[in-house]
């Protein structure tokens, strides 16, 4: 994908703890923060999977992508703390537990974030002043 620099989430447009998830993410971010967002299903999402080698249907959890690499899961999620602000970045300190353990505990949740926080039948649109940092 040209054009496009810096940390990507590509999150699940229609799973309402996903789009909780980001709302948290840019109420909460560092002001330097330079994340950018897409959902799994756009097109840009796809395009972006296709280009880090998962499946185009890959819903199973968020992506951080940065500087080449997809990092998935826990290892996704954990790395995204690292753009919040202080009170919040000590989350990264997750990364010393051991990835079955934390991979086991998302991929749980995943596994239940329909039928406990439900489903939209669209993707979730920014507001227009968040715009610009949707793909």
């Amino acid at each position: 994908m040209e054009n496009v620099t810096g940390p990507i989430v590509l999150f699940d447009g229609v799973c309402n703890l996903c789009q909780g998830s980001i709302q948290f993410i840019l109420t909460h971010e560092r002001s330097d923060s330079t994340l950018r967002f897409a959902s799994l299903q756009s097109e840009t999402g796809r395009q972006l999977l296709a280009e880090h080698g998962l499946p185009a249907d890959y819903f199973e959890s968020l992506v951080y992508l940065e500087s080449g690499k997809a990092y998935t899961a826990s290892d996704g999620a954990l790395r995204i703390a690292r753009h919040l602000r202080w009170y919040l970045s000590w989350l990264t300190n997750g990364l010393v537990l051991p990835r079955a353990w934390r991979n086991g505990i998302y991929a749980w949740i995943g596994r239940n974030r329909y039928s406990w926080f439900g489903k939209k039948e669209a993707c979730w649109l920014p507001e227009k002043r968040l715009q610009a940092r949707f793909l």
